[in-house]
């Protein structure tokens, strides 16, 4: 994990810092989570570790069993096809909002974004997955609308939990050509033409992901 810098509130901070690192794959999917170890790690007592934690669990990025303690979160088959279902919904309805709202701030960043994941090493899948969900992410932004932000938050965490724990690879053939629809459809105002390309994009990784757990099962 990246350095733990200590906040004003250090149970926040942990909560944030540990939350990251799941998002960003360094706590990969059943790996277990003891107090002391990270308390010792980010050089805090145990009972911000504890309550970072239950909020993790809360928020359904951890779980928790008897004798077993905090493990990662791994994800069924059926979860996964239920999160791609509502992704394809909710990434629908932000490249079109987007397509509508962006401003000339928002065009930059979302060019940005897709320019630094092409960038990226197609090797590197923990990079390649994290600036995926930032692209992804600056299109929600881009919709400014804070109900929207607010279920893609949620949604973000446990598309990055199944992307760890399949490990679809984000530089697959069609994903280049697939994020360049998008964005090339939001500038040009063309909300159809967003809705329908986000939507084809989240499909075509939903095949590979329920392809993957299918055959880990």
């Amino acid at each position: 994990m990246t350095s733990f810098e200590r906040p004003t509130l250090v149970r926040d901070g942990v909560y944030e810092h540990l939350r990251r690192a799941l998002l960003d794959g360094d706590l990969t999917p059943g790996e277990r989570l003891g107090e002391v170890e990270l308390g010792q790690r980010l050089g805090v007592s145990r009972t911000p570790i504890r309550e970072a934690l239950m909020r993790l669990t809360q928020d359904g990025l951890l779980t928790t069993e008897a004798n077993k303690g905090v493990r990662v979160r791994t994800v069924t088959a059926a979860e996964a096809r239920d999160a791609y279902v509502v992704r394809e919904e909710l990434d629908g309805l932000a490249a079109s909002l987007a397509a509508q709202a962006h401003s000339a701030a928002d065009a930059h960043i979302l060019q940005s974004a897709l320019n630094t994941l092409n960038a990226a090493p197609t090797t590197d899948y923990r990079e390649q997955t994290r600036l995926d969900l930032a692209f992804h992410r600056a299109v929600t932004e881009a919709a400014h609308n804070a109900v929207l932000g607010i279920l893609a938050r949620d949604l973000e965490q446990r598309v990055a939990l199944i992307k760890h724990q399949t490990r679809t690879y984000n530089a697959h053939p069609d994903t280049t050509a697939q994020h360049a629809a998008i964005l090339t459809a939001i500038l040009a105002r063309d909300a159809d033409g967003a809705r329908d390309a986000a939507r084809t994009h989240v499909r075509t990784f939903a095949a590979l992901v329920l392809r993957d757990l299918g055959e880990s099962r």
